[in-house]
């Protein structure tokens, strides 16, 4: 179960880009293309397999007015249910 504690890690083979001509930050994996809101980009990008989800909630609480440690949980595991990151 994803916790605080939990260290995110975008997966091997996943890569975040913008893309121009839907005017959106992506995630592009295997499986597809996954469209980003500004919020999710911002925690696609601190998953570096250092930051916790706690380090990074800290972080995002600093640069978007209202997020909360649940909202960046939840953000990781539909991530995670994508397969765009791993936890541990």
């Amino acid at each position: 179960m994803t916790s605080l504690d939990s260290v995110p890690r975008v997966r091997r083979g996943v890569r975040c880009t913008y893309d121009k001509t839907r005017d959106s930050d992506v995630v592009l994996f295997p499986e597809g293309v996954l469209l980003l809101n500004e919020t999710a980009a911002a925690v696609v990008s601190r998953c570096d397999g250092a930051a916790s989800i706690g380090d990074i909630a800290l972080a995002l609480a600093d640069e978007f007015e209202g997020v909360q440690p649940d909202d960046v949980i939840e953000v990781v595991d539909r991530l995670v249910a994508r397969r765009v990151v791993d936890v541990d």
